[in-house]
């Protein structure tokens, strides 16, 4: 672990911690600095965040020792209905082109954070970023791999070509690359801050590429888009309060996985155990079948999450659990009455001010779309919607989609933990394992981390992922119950990268992990400013 008395920034990239941690050092606030390395992170990792994407944040503020969330995730445009789409001959949900684009969220969210906790200007946290896009960095090793494998995605809309593969390919490991057009978008919104996006010269310019394109999008669908602060939800684990925000992101299914394993022992069965990983990999299923059949945006639907989050509800799901079988496909449960390609980062300031955010374009490279001189790509967030019009998700307008992306933060006694993994639907279940190498292991942030895992991508079927360093015997008792296994590299990408900053409130002392399965670095603050 990084460990300092000073701030911790912890991101996928280590020119996006520095700048962090730079917000940092002048007295900026962990949001700050969280917004800082964000706006790096969407000049160095284009492909998988921007300001053309979505965010969700979780603050801790050290003086209240409360929590704050923020749900920055934008709506599908007024005339996207139905019939829009059916009229056009659809009958399921685009996932590339301009169809599946709706509002993106990214600059509201950081106005929304900078206006109640920030200290730096828009010009000084933007500040680096504006300055890695004009004077270029040298592409990572990650980086340049995943920019490879978009290239025809790139290729099939002219500016994005233009943008993102500028000498007719994507750029390689060490080549520089620069986007000045990205240079002109964030020094608007540097100075004229969200308004320039939403209502100025950026939003013009989106407007025109959703026009060229035939797509819905309204200068009032940009101009009446407001992020909004919600209200995290939580459980108990073990003695661990662990918390995420609610729908209409998919972290209600971490807690709802966590309440089911909490009827096991899984300290007992030992790390990583074929006992473990079974339970756990049926929990996942519960938990997720529940998932999708009821997150959708509260907004607009009634999401039941107090009965989702029901302990005794869970006890009853983990009863259902066959200690010996598999089971490949499994149904929502009968809930009782009551009355979400990513990048994470975190922060922690020297005072204990705390920031877990994560961003996304949704898929690599988002829709594949750049409007004319911005220098970024719009979202695809809105293929998550559904055509079924009797689902809670169904697209409709100014409805938001059920989400992957999900910060998440825990606490115990004087400890606290802001921490999140990337990675479609295995982020939930990656939560679960990172929370269990803490509680249940005693493992520390960057070995929780670091320590091998397994996912489960799909829905139904018996199939699940795993890294080759979980043993071989496990694998093979694993097996023997019924589980399709497919055995991924020591380290991989398929299980997703995570990042975490941890404070021990008595001791003042700030800690920081970085998930090796990317190019990512926790950095503390400097000292000498």
């Amino acid at each position: 672990m990084v460990i300092s008395s000073r701030g911790v920034v912890a991101s996928e990239h280590p020119l996006a911690s520095q700048a962090g941690a730079m917000a940092l050092a002048r007295g900026g606030h962990a949001v700050d600095a969280a917004i800082a390395a964000n706006a790096v992170m969407g000049v160095v990792e284009p492909m998988m965040n921007g300001v053309g994407g979505d965010l969700f944040a979780i603050v801790y503020d050290s003086r209240s020792r409360q929590l704050q969330g923020v749900n920055a995730s934008g709506w599908a445009p007024a005339a996207m209905t139905l019939d829009f789409l059916r009229s056009r001959g659809l009958s399921e949900m685009p996932q590339t082109g301009i169809h599946p684009v709706t509002v993106p969220g990214a600059v509201a969210g950081w106005a929304m954070l900078r206006d109640r906790f920030g200290r730096l200007s828009f010009p000084e946290v933007l500040g680096a970023a504006i300055r890695v896009a004009d004077e270029g960095f040298p592409v990572t090793e990650v980086a340049a791999a995943d920019w490879a494998s978009g290239e025809r995605l790139l290729a099939g809309d002219p500016i994005a070509a233009k943008t993102y593969l500028p000498a007719g390919r994507a750029p390689r490991t060490g080549e520089i690359f620069r986007n000045p057009d990205l240079v002109w978008t964030l020094t608007q919104i540097a100075t004229h801050g969200a308004e320039a996006f939403y209502r100025g010269d950026v939003a013009q310019r989106l407007l025109a590429c959703s026009n060229r394109e035939g797509g819905a999008m309204s200068a009032a669908d940009l101009a009446e888009f407001q992020a909004e602060w919600v209200t995290p939800i939580s459980t108990t684990y073990r003695g661990w309060t662990v918390h995420e925000l609610p729908p209409n992101g998919q972290g209600v299914a971490a807690l709802i996985m966590l309440n089911i394993l909490e009827n096991f022992p899984l300290g007992e069965y030992g790390h990583n155990s074929a006992e473990a990983l079974h339970l756990m990999i049926e929990a996942k299923k519960l938990a997720y079948a529940d998932m999708i059949r009821h997150v959708a945006d509260p907004r607009v639907v009634n999401v039941p999450v107090a009965g989702m989050l029901s302990k005794a509800y869970a006890r009853e799901r983990a009863m259902s659990i066959d200690r010996t079988k598999a089971r490949c496909n499994v149904a929502a449960g009968l809930l009782p009455m009551q009355g979400s390609d990513t990048i994470y980062l975190s922060a922690v300031d020297r005072e204990g001010n705390m920031v877990s955010l994560i961003q996304s374009n949704f898929a690599s490279f988002g829709s594949g779309l750049v409007p004319n001189g911005l220098g970024f790509l719009l979202q695809n967030r809105g293929g998550r919607f559904r055509m079924d019009p009797t689902h809670p998700n169904a697209l409709a307008p100014r409805k938001r989609p059920l989400h992957t992306i999900i910060p998440a933060f825990m606490s115990c006694g004087d400890i606290r933990m802001a921490f999140g993994i990337v990675g479609g639907w295995n982020q939930s279940q990656a939560h679960v394992q990172f929370v269990s190498n803490v509680v249940d292991h005693g493992m520390n942030i960057q070995a929780a981390l670091e320590a091998p895992r397994f996912t489960k991508i799909t829905f139904d079927g018996c199939d699940v992922t795993m890294e080759g360093r979980i043993a071989e015997p496990v694998r093979a008792a694993l097996d023997r119950k019924g589980h399709d296994i497919e055995v991924q590299g020591s380290f991989s990408s398929m299980v997703g990268c995570g990042q975490s900053v941890m404070r021990d409130i008595a001791t003042g002392v700030n800690y920081g992990a970085s998930d090796p399965r990317r190019d990512g670095a926790a950095i503390p603050e400097p000292i000498g400013f």
